[in-house]
């Protein structure tokens, strides 16, 4: 089992990467427990955290982590204002790129497949041969319509001015500086920002 080549792991609400963050569990899985077991250790993780797989990354793994590291993660939420868009980083590998490779090869696809996606929805919506399939279309439509609108403010106004700023961390000023110089590129942290007390 290798490292994901940079870093970057998509979060997102279905396999549009296939290094998602599903994907690459499933492939650690396999590796470490073999392919007859998949099923069974996808079950019991499922099992374990409540839900599926997916919807435990979606919803609670960034908080569970956050929470286990006391507030100082080790890996970093790439996060749109309005969760459209999701991408951990781990913190000892990035470097003063890392913005704009999660700009350019993450964001950017991700948003074109969703207006493919958008496009192939308008289409069924015209050819449904029901009521029903025409009102799922236009359901998917409008969700992805937000998906997109959030994504695309995301890109102009946070992620792409970060991108060209190309800031470096220091890892010897920590967690708590280095998250902060990220700003709302990252998914917040309660009281991150607050001043500790001596």
């Amino acid at each position: 089992f290798a490292p994901d080549e940079d870093g970057i792991i998509p979060v997102l609400d279905g396999e549009w990467f296939e290094d998602d963050i599903v994907a690459r569990t499933r492939e650690f899985l396999r590796a470490t427990f073999g392919e007859a077991n998949l099923e069974a250790n996808i079950r019991f993780i499922e099992e374990s955290v409540g839900k599926d797989l997916r919807r435990y990354f979606q919803t609670d793994f960034y908080k569970d982590h956050v929470q286990t590291y006391k507030k100082r993660p080790i890996y970093w939420l790439f996060q749109s204002p309005r969760k459209g868009f999701s991408a951990l980083i781990y913190l000892h590998r990035y470097t003063k790129d890392t913005a704009n490779t999660v700009l350019n090869r993450y964001l950017r696809d991700y948003l074109q497949k969703m207006r493919s996606r958008l496009e192939h929805l308008e289409h069924l919506q015209l050819i449904a041969a029901t009521t029903r399939e025409t009102n799922a279309a236009r359901k998917e439509s409008d969700a992805l319509r937000k998906m997109i609108r959030d994504c695309e403010e995301y890109e102009r106004d946070i992620l792409l001015p970060l991108a060209q700023q190309r800031i470096d961390l220091d890892l010897d000023d920590g967690v708590k500086v280095n998250y902060l110089r990220l700003g709302n590129a990252l998914a917040p942290i309660a009281g991150l920002a607050a001043k500790e007390s001596d």
